[in-house]
């Protein structure tokens, strides 16, 4: 029963179920002149932004991998059709069968064929419709692609291979709609790189850098995001760099770490933390799973000197349990109290009861609470 008891300050309403939280997060951008004014990085011709959601963000990202380079396809179940997302809606439009097509209801088909395609030196883009049902496939993943170029010699690789998943809660997924099994995919022998967004910015620049590299990249989307997400994106071709976090708020007392959905219900949470206690909070978007950037993490905890790590998986070796243990390393004569993590919990998600599995704005705001008390 102590898991359900997380409670808010009296009279502050947890709005961490309503998509309007997902619109309504200070990190999102919401016209051009605040895009080019916070993404210094952008190319100088960048002049011109548009809303998108994650899902217009996605295929306006892959609309350009397919015009910008001849051998690139994209693949998997009702992809021509659109995707079940909406995601690839149009591009088999304009570029027809040879470029965009649909496969058979199997997700080890799917991706064999897909490293074949790779191993030849192409880019393919593979599309799993949910994330639940990528185990099917995991051995093609893990033993065939991750390990491609360490078996031959670096004769061959699979540095074409993107794999695209929608993963997490979105309220009623129920055990095979809702998972997030980035951690299973961290222990590939280091073969793999596993990138979650967090907006519709972030998921167009992440994933041409992802089409575009010279690994094979996991690409997880949040789907509750898809749709809830919007905000003002470049139109032009642009990349994000793979396996560089970033800090989308500056604080001093405490150090939260999070990707994806959680990014929302942690600034929620660090809202109502900062006005109750009067603290100043750093948030840190992971971004890149695997390879995680150390160095941007470790300088943060050693300035701030307490640090929570918040993931939708569940807790048990998750990505949680290894950022903390790498960080009490780096940072352990600097911390100030525990380093704690705020996880989903280790259950089955339930169809009724998704919302009390997947950590919420009450529960990060305890945490807060718990480790400033230190």
């Amino acid at each position: 029963m102590l898991r359900f008891t997380a409670r808010l300050p009296k009279g502050v309403e947890d709005t961490s179920p309503n998509t309007h939280t997902y619109r309504d997060a200070p990190f999102l951008h919401t016209s051009t002149k605040q895009v080019l004014a916070a993404n210094s990085w952008l190319p100088e011709e960048t002049t011109t932004t548009k809303p998108m959601n994650l899902y217009s963000a996605i295929n306006d990202a892959m609309q350009i991998a397919l015009r910008t380079d001849e051998t690139s396809i994209i693949l998997g179940e009702d992809v021509a059709f659109g995707g079940v997302f909406r995601c690839t809606m149009g591009l088999h439009d304009e570029f027809g069968d040879a470029r965009v097509f649909n496969t058979p209801l199997c997700e080890q088909a799917i991706i064999g064929f897909s490293i074949g395609y790779a191993a030849m030196g192409h880019k393919v883009v593979a599309e799993v419709q949910f994330a639940d049902y990528v185990f099917p496939a995991f051995d093609q993943i893990v033993n065939e692609a991750a390990k491609y170029r360490y078996r031959s010699a670096s004769i061959y690789d699979v540095g074409g291979l993107t794999i695209r998943m929608p993963c997490g809660g979105v309220g009623h997924g129920a055990l095979y709609h809702s998972q997030s099994p980035e951690a299973f995919f961290a222990h590939a022998a280091s073969g793999l790189t596993v990138v979650v967004p967090r907006s519709p910015l972030q998921a167009k620049g992440l994933l041409l850098s992802a089409i575009r590299r010279k690994d094979p990249v996991l690409f997880l989307e949040p789907k509750i995001l898809y749709r809830a997400s919007v905000e003002h994106v470049p139109v032009d071709d642009f990349e994000i760099p793979i396996g560089q976090a970033e800090i989308i708020k500056p604080g001093n007392d405490l150090t939260i770490i999070g990707y994806g959905t959680q990014l929302y219900h942690i600034s929620r949470a660090v809202e109502i933390a900062e006005k109750e206690f009067g603290i100043s909070c750093e948030i840190i978007d992971l971004r890149t799973i695997i390879p995680w950037d150390k160095a941007t993490l470790a300088a943060s905890v050693n300035k701030t000197g307490r640090a929570i790590v918040c993931h939708e998986a569940s807790k048990n070796n998750g990505i949680g349990a290894e950022l903390a243990a790498e960080l009490s390393k780096e940072c352990f004569l600097n911390l100030e109290a525990p380093i704690q993590r705020v996880t989903g919990w280790d259950t089955p998600i339930p169809l009724s009861f998704e919302r009390f599995i997947i950590p919420d704005v009450a529960r990060i705001y305890n945490s807060i609470k718990n480790v400033m008390k230190y």
